[in-house]
């Protein structure tokens, strides 16, 4: 190849890995509103003049939002184009921000947590799938990376400001933070325009033969998988939403200290998909899953322990460290395990009944937590980590069959 020709092809790749870039960066302000409310909540509920427990409303608010979102971005994306979904979708989260930091009290704040979780919906689905339709599988593992830069972000800033009790200069300063990348988004709407059209082609629909919910929900390992999703959402959302909480009222931190901390979990995602990126090129999905369940049960224990700062920060980090390539992973496999007519389908029912899974138990979580204790968390984590293992196996078993067949009939 001559000097010319290398050039010309570093030419026209240049645009896809730019947006690749912007896309990395619109998936950090995913993770900016994720983990903020955890932070803030244990100083937010005292100055809204609620019960601790109504955090719980928050985040089922924020998650049906969201997860319903999910099941029709797909016809939204279609009919608007990735590019301008995902700037709208932005923008959204951007008000919610700012208008908690304002809120004069938890309803205004729970109509802003409805913007947070519409936009959060639209941006999760569309970049997804655009990632793995456009780029190779280890970019899939560094797009979540790239959302643990933002949920790892979040309680840093925050906790900045609760040193001074001050949450909402918290969200305020988070949601210009968000703001910047809008505009960032929104500039690039006319390199969208340029790679979106023979990036995502219309799919006929006469191609693929029909097959209702039943049919699909009830394919060997589906509702397993579901089941296995379902658990690690349910425990990321109690560390994230309740961790806090947990820390300072069980762990005697400090507001300040216990937002770092949580901190530290989410940087233990943002850690462990990173390297799992470069795993994924040697490990398939089942093994990344497994060696992650295997980190993240030391640090729970450590968790359970209570024995001070060291092991709140180093139980954090490793649970956070082993759940990092889970749920990437767990996506990822879906295609292999049940084929590739149906993958769009069963990835939807995936991720929509994982949210309502986790967040049924984080709002059942949270009632009993601060009715009884928050001493419980650790054990809870436990027992739903037992739980996602058995579900994960069920799945490999009942799905480790040659699916050539299924995909012949299909076809």
């Amino acid at each position: 190849m001559s000097k010319k020709e290398k050039l010309s092809g570093a030419e026209s790749s240049f645009p896809k890995y730019l947006l690749l870039a912007i896309i990395y960066l619109t998936f950090i302000s995913l993770g900016l509103p994720d983990s903020v409310f955890g932070a803030a909540w244990p100083q937010a509920y005292v100055d809204m003049g609620v019960k601790q427990g109504m955090g719980s409303f928050y985040s089922v608010v924020t998650g049906l939002t969201s997860g319903s979102t999910s099941f029709f971005a797909g016809k939204l994306i279609r009919r608007f184009g990735t590019g301008n979904v995902t700037a709208v979708s932005v923008a959204l989260t951007v008000i919610g921000l700012i208008g908690i930091s304002f809120a004069p009290n938890f309803i205004v704040m729970m109509v802003c947590a409805v913007c947070m979780g519409i936009g959060a919906g639209a941006i999760d689905t569309g970049l997804n799938n655009y990632v793995s339709r456009n780029y190779k599988a280890g970019h899939m593992n560094w797009l979540h990376c790239f959302w643990g830069i933002g949920v790892t972000a979040s309680p840093i800033i925050m906790s900045l400001f609760l040193k001074d009790g001050d949450w909402r200069r918290g969200y305020l300063t988070i949601g210009l933070i968000q703001l910047a990348i809008a505009v960032i988004v929104a500039s690039s709407l006319p390199l969208w325009k340029k790679l979106a059209p023979p990036a995502l082609p219309e799919e006929s629909a006469a191609k693929t033969p029909k097959k209702g919910f039943r049919e699909i929900i009830s394919t060997h390992g589906v509702l397993a998988g579901i089941l296995s999703l379902g658990c690690y959402c349910s425990m990321e959302f109690i560390i994230g939403t309740w961790g806090a909480s947990y820390l300072v009222n069980a762990g005697g931190n400090s507001t300040a200290d216990a937002a770092k901390f949580v901190s530290a979990f989410f940087g233990g995602i943002m850690l462990g998909r990173l390297v799992a990126g470069f795993a994924a090129f040697k490990l398939n999905d089942k093994t990344l899953i497994r060696i992650g369940t295997a980190a993240a049960l030391p640090g729970m224990i450590l968790l359970a322990v209570r024995a001070g700062t060291a092991t709140d920060v180093a139980g954090m980090l490793l649970i956070g460290t082993g759940f990092g390539p889970v749920f990437p992973s767990v996506i990822h496999s879906v295609p292999e395990r049940f084929g590739a007519t149906y993958s769009a389908d069963i990835t939807g029912y995936h991720m929509g009944g994982a949210y309502a899974i986790a967040f049924a138990v984080q709002f059942t979580f949270g009632f009993v937590a601060t009715n009884t204790t928050f001493a419980i968390m650790p054990y809870v984590l436990l027992a739903f980590l037992a739980l996602m293992t058995v579900a994960c196996e069920t799945a490999v078993r009942l799905t480790a069959k040659p699916r050539a067949q299924d995909d012949s009939r299909a076809q």
